[in-house]
């Protein structure tokens, strides 16, 4: 089907490049017209390669405005009316306001000497971004699709962009999260540059940068096997895990176990997580563990002294007899916790006995 006029003026919101006709290999001939919308541009391909780009306007198609297709066509100029095949894409030229960006995956920065090594750095914002270059976005990543949207590259604007800002950081040993602010409040301010000179080579620009700031991630024990950090972190992190169990186990030991070491190792664990509030909290840390320490020492005192009298139901034997029911299994387990909480036993002794009694446990 011959078309005598092609346009394409219902432009989506989210649109980067449309094409007519959408199933491809359209009828023109020399003398059709082509229309053009502002902030457009009309690229004619054919056979896979871009030829002459029209700029908004109304354009009959001629030798004069078309040369390259005219010359790959070899065209006999006479009566005007030779039919050709070609696609015409029509390449939006608006910027696209507060496209969404993040870090995902948190960008990775060392931090010698500071907790476990490294700390995992989050960040999100939004760019108003747009097409620089037409022709060459056309051929990197719309040429053979009728249609072409945000969605379909937004990955690949986020890997660009993240990958700026991470070669930034590094490039200015920037290893703390302060420093990492200040380098984003550079961008806004009018550092756009340093970005664009990486977006240039895709065909595309960036007018706005906005960023809420980083923050740190907290970091698993899956975060320390990925990165190969600091294993002295695995300890602290064990720590908690027992802290979290003891909250769990009812009655009195349970609940000291988890104020004695629950409250150090979350102290701990802000130095594991975020590096740069570990040293302001080392010394609140220690008084705060030492006040927690006699509080426990103290509950346990009281404790003992109203059971020389007549021992709970479920209380470990007196006078150092082997447990022998479940009640007395388990107080005898929730002592040990209490025990590495205040220092009396090592956590390989902790985790050997209460290897022995859990296994002694379950077998009854």
């Amino acid at each position: 089907m011959l078309i005598d006029v092609v346009s394409h003026p219902n432009v989506m919101d989210d649109e980067l490049v449309y094409r007519e006709p959408q199933g491809g290999n359209g009828q023109f001939r020399m003398g059709s017209q082509c229309i053009v919308q502002e902030s457009q541009t009309a690229i004619f391909v054919r056979q896979g390669q871009v030829l002459d780009s029209l700029p908004p306007g109304g354009h009959t198609l001629s030798t004069g405005n078309l040369p390259l297709l005219s010359g790959a066509l070899k065209i006999l100029i006479t009566s005007g009316k030779t039919p050709f095949t070609a696609d015409v894409y029509f390449v939006n030229l608006k910027d696209l306001p507060a496209v969404p960006w993040g870090t995902n995956p948190p960008i990775y920065m060392e931090t010698p000497g500071k907790g476990p090594g490294f700390m995992l750095l989050r960040n999100r914002g939004v760019v108003d971004i747009g097409i620089e270059d037409p022709i060459r976005f056309l051929k990197q990543y719309g040429m053979g699709k009728p249609i072409m949207r945000l969605g379909d590259i937004r990955d690949r604007i986020q890997t660009v962009l993240l990958g700026t800002i991470t070669s930034l950081l590094s490039k200015q040993q920037i290893n703390n999260l302060q420093a990492a602010n200040a380098l984003i409040d550079d961008l806004e301010a009018g550092g756009l540059a340093l970005l664009n000179e990486e977006f240039v080579a895709l065909g595309l620009r960036i007018k706005s940068f906005q960023a809420q700031g980083f923050d740190i991630a907290d970091i698993t024990q899956q975060d320390l096997i990925k990165y190969g950090g600091n294993t002295g972190t695995f300890a602290d992190l064990k720590r908690l895990d027992i802290a979290q169990d003891a909250a769990n186990n009812p009655g009195i030991g349970g609940t000291a176990a988890a104020a004695g070491v629950g409250f150090g190792v979350g102290q701990q664990m802000g130095g594991i997580m975020n590096p740069d509030a570990a040293a302001a909290q080392q010394q609140q840390q220690q008084q705060m563990n030492m006040m927690m320490q006699q509080m426990m020492m103290n509950m346990m005192n009281n404790m003992n002294q109203g059971n020389q009298a007549q021992p709970p139901a479920g209380a470990a034997p007196a006078g150092g007899a082997t447990p022998t029911t479940k009640e007395e299994i388990q107080a005898m387990i929730d002592s040990l916790d209490m025990k590495l909480a205040s220092g009396e036993i090592s956590e390989a002794v902790y985790n050997k006995l209460v290897a022995k009694w859990e296994e002694k446990l379950k077998g009854m």
